[in-house]
Formats: structure tokens, sequence, C-alpha cells
């Protein structure tokens, strides 16, 4: 199937009446949105500032807008963000979101704090595409695409739980974004960009894209345009020094192998040697964890500006796969280093809620095309809040 293919069958409910929701919409939307309702332009930049600068998620609190036009729009629109339905906090301090969509859909976003930042990890799918082997998410069959209100709403989502409203200039607990949850970011490529240039505005969430990172299991025809309209940090899902093994373990390698894979990523727009691509690693043992496939891996990337992230395997229920040993993880790092590849071996976090890296899940299932033509705002409006319990476990 083809990207544009994907799109169209995968794409998220569409809005088709009711009220209108205002997070999720460009620039230029939110302005033809105002002057629609005859409002002059300035009033489209208010209303930014109040949605993305400020965290604001009712119109009356927006006090620099008369109250006539805030009546108006309470009447026409909303600020939604996806409903908590769960939240987990893991014993060193990961927290995990699962989220609730309008339609009923489910999907899960994850924030690791370090001394230094904050990374939130965001998903873009409900469910995934690929069927990588060593994933839980990818055994679960994908539902749909999130569009970029459901995207920038984990992010507005996060900062409502670390009360970073209005968005700090310093100190921040939510530094960095990664687009490593549920789902394939270059498979969702349309909503992605639009949520992250929402993402990236300096007037409103500001996270520059020298703090994001993008990750893809290697949708090739997607990597250029994901360069060229973003700029933010590529990450490449490798796990594999074979074209047989990577078949098994990542079944996309089939349709793009390993040399058109990597031909992508030399000719990913910005790579330079201070701007490297993170290759990730996952470390299976008796898989792909000897010293032969560490050597392997430093002929592959030799003319590549890149560091290697090694990520232990992190279990799930039923997996086939284990965790490399530790003696196993440090000869292969120590292998790399000694060829000037950056190679530090990541240490799991949220293994205790099952948010370490591999292991987001929800249990949404992909509905019956008659049962998907759903009215998202018209949901929305209906939607009952969660008992208090349920929203506040585990924080």
């Amino acid at each position: 199937m083809s990207q544009s293919a994907h799109a169209r069958s995968f794409a998220p409910p569409a809005d088709t009446g009711g009220r209108r929701n205002l997070v999720g919409l460009s620039r230029t939307e939110m302005e033809a949105e105002i002057a629609g309702l005859g409002e002059p332009a300035f009033r489209a930049r208010q209303l930014w500032h109040w949605i993305y600068h400020r965290g604001a998620t009712d119109f009356a609190a927006m006090t620099t807008l008369s109250k006539d036009f805030r009546a108006r729009l309470a009447d026409t629109h909303v600020l939604w963000r996806p409903q908590v339905a769960t939240a987990q906090q893991s014993q060193d301090g990961t927290r995990k979101w699962l989220l609730r969509l309008p339609d009923g859909q489910e999907v899960e976003s994850v924030h690791i704090p370090e001394e230094d930042r904050g990374t939130l990890c965001v998903s873009s799918q409900v469910g995934c595409t690929l069927t990588c082997r060593f994933c839980h998410t990818g055994t679960q069959r994908l539902v749909r695409n999130l569009s970029a209100a459901e995207i920038v709403g984990q992010v507005m989502l996060a900062r409502d739980a670390l009360e970073e409203w209005p968005s700090p200039a310093e100190g921040r607990q939510l530094t960095n974004l990664v687009m490593m949850g549920m789902g394939e970011p270059l498979y969702n490529l349309d909503n992605v960009v639009k949520a992250l240039k929402i993402v990236m505005d300096p007037e409103g969430l500001s996270i520059s894209k020298r703090k994001i990172t993008l990750s893809t299991s290697g949708v090739v025809p997607m990597m250029a345009r994901c360069g060229e309209e973003l700029g933010v940090n590529l990450a490449v899902s490798l796990h594999a020094v074979t074209d047989n093994l990577r078949n098994e373990l990542v079944p996309i390698n089939r349709k793009y192998p390993l040399a058109d894979l990597l031909t992508a990523c030399r000719a990913y727009p910005g790579v330079h040697n201070a701007r490297r691509i993170t290759f990730e690693y996952v470390m299976l043992d008796g898989v792909n964890d000897s010293p032969a496939d560490a050597h392997a891996l430093v002929r592959l990337l030799r003319d590549i500006p890149a560091k290697v992230n090694l990520i232990p395997f992190n279990p799930w229920p039923g997996t086939a796969y284990a965790c490399s040993t530790p003696a196993a993880m440090d000869t292969f790092a120590a292998i790399l280093m000694e060829a000037h590849l950056a190679s530090p071996i990541r240490q799991p976090r949220g293994q205790d809620i099952m948010a370490a890296c591999g292991q987001l899940k929800s249990a949404s299932q992909r509905l019956p095309r008659t049962a998907r033509s759903v009215d998202t705002l018209a949901a929305l409006e209906k939607e009952k809040p969660l008992p208090a319990d349920t929203a506040e476990e585990g924080l």
C-alpha cells in the first residue's frame, strides 16, 4: 500500500459537525477560522497565545478577548486534549498515560525525567503499521492514524500534568520530544508534520527542532521529506546488520532493504558530524549481539555521521526473545567505541509499568468500516469525565 493510500485508509475520524476543535489547527487554519467569525486576524494570534503558551482549556480564561467573543467561541468551538484513562508512575519517576480519544480509541505516551532534561515519548498511531518481532506495540494491529490535534494534545496534556503553563523559558521538566511511541510516524507524516510545526512554534509550546527526534523503522521514500519539512533529528530502528535477519525482526526491510535505507540516511537533509543520525539497536540474546555483528555494524555505518543507541531488550508477555547478557552488551559497545562510534547502552526506564522502549500497547481494535464513521466532536460532546480514582491511578 502506498503512503497516500495508507493515509486514506487509516485516516483519523473527520470533524464533520458540532463545535470545532481549535487545538491542532495550523496558524493559517486558525486565521481562517477566526475570519469566518468576522473577527480580525490579530484575534487568531491571541488565541494561539492562550492555547499554546498559556495552556488555556476554557475560553472564559482568555481575558484579553471580549466577553462577547469568548461566549461566541464557547458556542462554536472547543479546546480539546486527550482524556486520561489511567495514569501510572514508575519507581524511577517515569510517568505513563493511557489516553482516551473522542472515538473511544486509546494510545499511550510516556514522560521520562532525568537530571538535566525531561523527554516525552509521543505516539503517532493507534496500534502500529508494522509488525516488528521484538516490539510489544507491533503485536497490536494498526487501528488508525492520529490527527494533529491528538498528537499535539499529548504534549499539552503532559504540560498539564507537569504544571508547566505558561510555557517556561527555563527549568522545564519537558525539554525533549521523541516520536517513538505507538506507531510509525512516517506512515502518518502529514499529521506529524502539522503537529510538530505547532510544537516548534516559538510563540507557543516552543520546543526546538534540535530537541525533537523522530524514529522510523525505515520508510525510505518519506525520510527526505521529513528532513526537509521538519529538520528534526532522525533515529532509525536498525536492529540487524544483514537483510536476512532484519527481514525477520523488522519486516518493512523486505520492502526497503538495508542498502536503500542507508542510502536514504546518507542523504538525510542536515546530517553531518555535529548532527548525527541515531541508529537504535535492540540487544537480543544470541540473535544480533555477537562480536561479528558489532564489527559488521561498524562497516555498515562507516561513512554515515552516526551514533548507536544500544537498547537492552525490554520483555513483554509472550515474547520469544531474551535480553543480551551484560557482558555481551559491554563487548558489543566496546567494539563500536573502538571504531569511534558513540554507543551508549540505554538505561531501561519504566519497566515496572510497561513504559520502556518497545512495551507500549493499548487494547484498541480496528472497527468494521460501518462503525468507523464517527462524528468526532459529537462523540466529544457526549464524553463523560472518567471516575477520579481511575484517572488518577498510580499518581
